[in-house]
């Protein structure tokens, strides 16, 4: 007898319906086709177990399980629960009526009992789109699906609820999730808020700047100075998410596994902060079959990366094309791979080796040439990326002290998303564009005309500071920000002057 039963196989952020064809035939055989890794070829101990844990008879009779397409490599262990209810319904023991209305996904424990599994947001975004009516999957998982309206989700806890079901035994709780509610209650909460750091007005607003126009960001500075308590902060100044973008970063986060139990709808932009020992393709994605990496996993928010310096040259230049693309391509022989990598690179690093380089108290005990040295190990090209470089000094201990309660993230992110709209309205009908960081050259001379004084006072800075050609973009788009913040149409020299001193790296001799 041949029984059909629907799995879903995920690529990338996207979804593919698997068919699972089990035909039961004379003989003692179990033989899986269809390019199953080995975690699927594993399957058949588990379904033996479980299936007779629960109380049914596994047939002793020759198996053939077809998973097609069988051009298309199937991975990991949740088609378990979708050979089990093939491989029941071949042998009479389930219903087989609407057994093909139905996404089924799980991994079997020997009991009987199911185990999370990963990328069920696209899985069941699919199922809805080639209209199936339901999906069956593991409880802990049902929340996250419940978010597609138009789909009946059902999550189970064990093989047992399943087989009742289908035999018109029992009935299955449906999950719905009101993805516009649930984004409501959640969105913006974060127990960080840039009123906790002590002074450093001078960063904040830098951060502000770089919030609100998109801008990468450097910050370089001796141990202690805030850096990371600053950095962790921006993502509460950033533009709340909007429900498009908060379902492409739950995908996301859903396909790699990263959404915790219960979770439903990621409502706040993601912080994502790796460690230098991080390789290169943990970053950017990859692997046999290939997974995304931290740059995808920050996409709609802030990739903190800190001490740059000890990064290896090599996992830091393979950002250079996600950072201007915003999409990273994984290819490989027989297909290749598109995952979203839009994302605000916020970087840290000591000015040397010691830390203490400028530092306006204690001594630097670098060698000649040693600071240079350092800086060097962060590329031309990469910094050509980041707009704004600033010295972050400590925190006199006045400072530290003072009861006076800074700027709450709220006020500040009420500025940040007035800029924005600024910026929406200005890069109408410009696809993929919403930020100033965005503009290339011809837009940028475009929209960043200055006048006769901006000119003298940008032609000055350029000469007495020493500062490189590469800085010139750089300060143009990002005063055409702080002009936005300010509600300015034209950009004046004030917002010139300010832009200017957000590139400390490219003064001459600034390392001495």
């Amino acid at each position: 007898m041949l029984v059909k039963t629907f799995g879903s196989a995920v690529f990338g952020v996207s979804a593919t319906t698997i068919t699972i064809e089990v035909n039961l035939s004379s003989g003692v055989n179990f033989i899986l086709v269809g390019l199953p890794d080995n975690a699927v070829k594993e399957s058949q101990k588990r379904i033996v177990a479980a299936v007779k844990n629960c109380g049914f008879n596994y047939p002793k009779q020759e198996l053939t399980v077809n998973m097609a397409p069988a051009d298309i490599r199937k991975e990991g262990s949740a088609y378990d629960l979708t050979i089990a209810l093939g491989i029941l319904g071949a042998s009479g023991q389930v219903e087989q009526a609407n057994l093909e209305k139905y996404i089924i996904m799980g991994e079997l424990s020997l009991d009987g009992g199911l185990q999370p599994i990963k990328g069920v947001l696209p899985i069941a975004i699919q199922a809805k789109q080639e209209g199936f009516k339901g999906f069956i999957l593991p409880i802990q998982n049902a929340r996250e699906a419940g978010i597609v309206e138009g789909l009946d989700v059902y999550g189970v806890e064990n093989l047992m609820e399943v087989v009742k079901f289908f035999n018109g035994e029992g009935e299955l709780q449906k999950v719905y999730v009101n993805a516009e509610e649930e984004f409501k209650a959640n969105q913006g909460k974060s127990d960080l808020d840039f009123s906790d750091v002590r002074g450093q007005e001078n960063i904040k607003r830098a951060m502000e700047v770089a919030a609100a126009g998109g801008h990468n960001i450097i910050l370089i500075g001796p141990p202690g100075a805030g850096k990371t308590m600053l950095a962790k902060r921006l993502p509460t100044v950033l533009p709340p998410l909007t429900l498009s973008e908060a379902l492409e970063t739950t995908t996301i986060h859903s396909v790699a596994g990263k959404l915790g139990r219960e979770a439903s709808l990621v409502s706040v932009r993601p912080f994502r902060s790796p460690h230098h020992t991080i390789r290169d393709v943990a970053l950017v994605g990859g692997g046999g079959f290939p997974q995304p990496g931290e740059i995808s996993l920050a996409h709609n928010g802030v990739l903190f990366l800190d001490e740059l310096p000890e990064f290896k040259r090599t996992v830091l230049e393979v950002m250079r094309q996600p950072l201007e693309e915003r999409t990273v391509t994984i290819s490989r022989a027989k297909f290749s791979i598109d995952y979203p990598a839009s994302f605000m690179l916020v970087a840290s690093m000591n000015p040397c080796p010691c830390g203490f380089y400028n530092h306006p108290d204690k001594d630097c005990f670098c060698g000649p040439g040693v600071v240079q040295k350092y800086l060097n190990k962060v590329s031309g090209p990469l910094l050509d990326r980041i707009d704004i470089h600033l010295e972050v000094t400590p925190v006199p201990f006045k400072e530290l002290t003072s009861q006076r309660n800074g700027e709450r993230s709220e006020v500040v992110r009420d500025r940040v998303v007035r800029a924005r709209e600024i910026q929406a309205v200005r890069f109408t009908g410009m696809n993929g564009m919403y930020a100033n960081a965005q503009m290339g050259s011809k837009l940028l001379h475009s929209v960043c005309e200055l006048t006769e004084d901006g000119r003298t006072l940008l032609k000055t800075a350029m000469e007495r500071l020493g500062l490189s050609a590469r800085a010139y973009d750089r300060i143009l788009k990002v005063s055409r920000t702080i002009a936005d913040l300010d509600g300015s149409e034209d950009i004046k020299t004030e917002h010139l002057a300010e832009a200017i001193q957000y590139r400390s790296l490219d003064r001459d001799g600034w390392a001495g």
